[in-house]
């Protein structure tokens, strides 16, 4: 594919995480890149995160990283500041914005800084989920951007960071492929632990037993059933042509769902193992928690019911059936409580 200098959109969803945020936008943008663009999507945060962040994209403000810390120079010392940015509601973003005001503040952005645009703000108004804050942003774009065949998007959770020359190393990456029907997942490795691999690109899906198990080497890499939302890169033509991501999962197995769909279509999944990036391994709602028992075990068996065959379903039943007599003799009531509360769904939507 020959074009010298494609653009590229990072997406940041944001819920409640402001500093981390801010973290990782320091360290996007630092890239060397030179045609790439910031949309940071807020989900409506109860804790004013989008607050914070024009706080500090206006110089006002800057997050504290360990000066210790062995990643610090990915988005340390802070970048120039004030940087411009373009404030949306999501009415207005999904109309496409203001491409004339954007413009307009292409010349103000401070010497330093490697974007040529400024950065584009997005308040969701509400808790839209994974899928609906990334939806909206999709969304905007799909009504700006002309060229969808060659624009990139980025996914990218806002709990990481990335290392500068990332966004020229995908490019370098893609710039050959013959066709662009081509989904890519990068490596991500632990922020707290950078030596530790947490996934070569994406995960497989255990269909007998409803659940996914991290691909953690090249020689995996068509054992990959999706690539990780966490950090997912492909074309903006790909939205248009498959559709949005699902929006009715609200959190985890969505892009598991996206992806499969986009496979039968014809959509390869590619790992670009020369781009990593470093995840903080957060969650808004955290990891044990009822919310998040409940979103993974019902988006699980909302997958199940729609990819699995009956007896893959079954045998997945069964095996939530016996976690969750191990959890009430635990009294585990988190999983408990989730566990029933996701079957109780999925029954009434039968």
């Amino acid at each position: 594919m020959n074009r010298s200098f494609p653009k590229v959109y990072i997406i940041v969803l944001n819920y409640n995480g402001w500093a981390d945020t801010i973290e990782c936008l320091e360290s996007v943008l630092r890239n060397d890149y030179p045609n790439y663009q910031v949309i940071v999507v807020d989900n409506n945060s109860p804790n004013n995160s989008m607050e914070y962040i024009k706080a500090w994209v206006e110089g006002k403000l800057d997050v504290w990283v360990n000066p210790n810390h062995p990643l610090r120079y990915l988005s340390f010392p802070p970048v120039k500041k004030p940087i411009p940015y373009v404030y949306y509601n999501r009415e207005e973003a999904e109309k496409g914005g203001n491409p004339e005001l954007e413009e307009s503040l292409m010349d103000k952005i401070p010497e330093g800084i490697t974007t040529r645009y400024p950065l584009i703000f997005i308040q969701s108004g509400e808790n839209l989920g994974f899928a609906g804050g990334n939806n909206v942003a999709i969304r905007y774009l799909l009504k700006k951007e002309v060229d969808l065949e060659n624009t990139l998007i980025w996914l990218l959770n806002p709990d990481m960071v990335v290392e500068k020359q990332s966004i020229c190393k995908i490019i370098e990456f893609e710039k050959n492929l013959k066709n662009n029907k081509n989904i890519f997942g990068t490596i991500i490795k632990d922020y707290n632990n950078i030596n530790v691999l947490l996934l070569f690109g994406g995960w497989k899906i255990l269909p007998f037993v409803g659940t996914v198990k991290p691909v953690k080497s090249s020689k995996e890499i068509n054992k990959i059933s999706f690539i990780s939302g966490g950090s997912l890169i492909t074309y903006l033509h790909t939205f248009k042509e498959i559709g949005l991501l699902p929006e009715d999962y609200f959190l985890y197995w969505e892009e598991a769902d996206w992806c499969t769909y986009a496979t039968k279509k014809g959509y390869k999944f590619l790992v670009i193992k020369d781009v990593t990036v470093y995840d903080k391994g957060g969650t808004s709602i955290g990891r044990n928690s009822q919310k998040a028992v409940y979103f993974y075990t019902r988006g699980m068996l909302m997958y199940s019911r729609k990819y699995h065959s009956k007896i893959e379903m079954v045998s997945i039943i069964l095996i939530r059936f016996v976690r969750l007599i191990k959890a009430i003799v635990q009294r585990d009531k988190n999983y408990i409580l989730g566990c029933l509360k996701a079957f109780k769904y999925l029954w009434v939507k039968k």
